[in-house]
């Protein structure tokens, strides 16, 4: 499988972790995706259409060849026969807001056809990603989007990298944060929602989370109790319930499952 990534320029780079191109679908029919805290923009141009399987569904939702993936709380499925031609757009947290026109939670898991949220240029822009020859250009292509889009877009609250980066702590409590940029918990809970998707408890829980995977990742056999207290659960039934909310897995089978060659957090099935 062809798999290539873009830095975003000067103008995106606060918002856009990377850009990302994948081409050859792979041998396997399905992949199982874990949630990462982030919304990420999908462009199928093999077809315009784009199948997602809700977690425990075995039946497919259809969406059009662009699709905006909200922020998860659980995994969803994928169809990889998409994986013959598909370019996207990786946010960092919070990142996606300003280019959708809408809070991001409400799209908190769901996946949206871009053309609900940017009417008939969404359509403009899939025809032209379709068209380029070559990758460089799709990514250019893109980039130009994202910037337009950014111009005449939302503002982000002022704290809210400051709140990510806090959150990135396994050992923060949402309310003593409200307390020192002088915020209602409440209200702080409304910024990060709107903005990132989902509650900061959640974004805690789902970064936690990803820090036991690759904790769990770096050995052949982990030992799962002292991963659990180095990655900040206070133990490993709690680590063990993140899992299976999270991938549908148990640890041991969580890792069975991962591979190297496929795309950060994507499961065979």
């Amino acid at each position: 499988m062809l798999s290539l990534r873009r830095a975003p320029g000067p103008a995106l780079s606060d918002f856009v972790e990377r850009l990302w191109f994948l081409q050859d679908a792979p041998p396997h029919s399905y992949e199982r995706i874990v949630p990462s805290g982030t919304l990420e923009l999908v462009i199928n141009l093999a077809e315009n259409a784009i199948w997602i399987y809700p977690a425990g569904s075995d039946r497919p939702q259809r969406h059009s060849g662009a699709v905006v993936s909200g922020a998860y709380s659980r995994f969803f499925g994928i169809e990889t026969r998409a994986h013959a031609s598909m370019l996207g757009v990786h946010f960092k947290p919070g990142g996606a807001f300003p280019f959708l026109g809408v809070a991001a939670d409400e799209l908190a898991d769901r996946h949206v056809d871009l053309e609900a949220l940017w009417g008939s240029s969404a359509r403009l822009l899939r025809e032209r990603l379709c068209a380029a020859p070559a990758s460089d250009e799709r990514f250019r292509i893109l980039e130009g989007a994202l910037r337009d889009r950014l111009n005449v877009g939302l503002r982000r609250h002022p704290v809210l990298p400051y709140l990510i980066a806090q959150l990135e702590r396994p050992d923060v409590e949402v309310r003593e944060l409200a307390a020192h940029l002088q915020l209602s918990h409440r209200r702080l809970i409304e910024v990060f929602r709107r903005e990132v998707g989902m509650t900061p408890k959640l974004f805690s829980r789902i970064r936690r989370f990803e820090h036991a995977v690759a904790r769990a990742k770096q050995g052949a056999r982990p030992g799962w109790a002292r991963l659990a207290v180095g990655s900040g659960y206070c133990d490993q039934s709690h680590l063990i319930g993140d899992f299976v909310r999270f991938s549908g897995y148990a640890p041991l089978d969580f890792l069975r499952h991962a591979s190297q060659d496929l795309k950060e957090g994507h499961l065979y099935v």
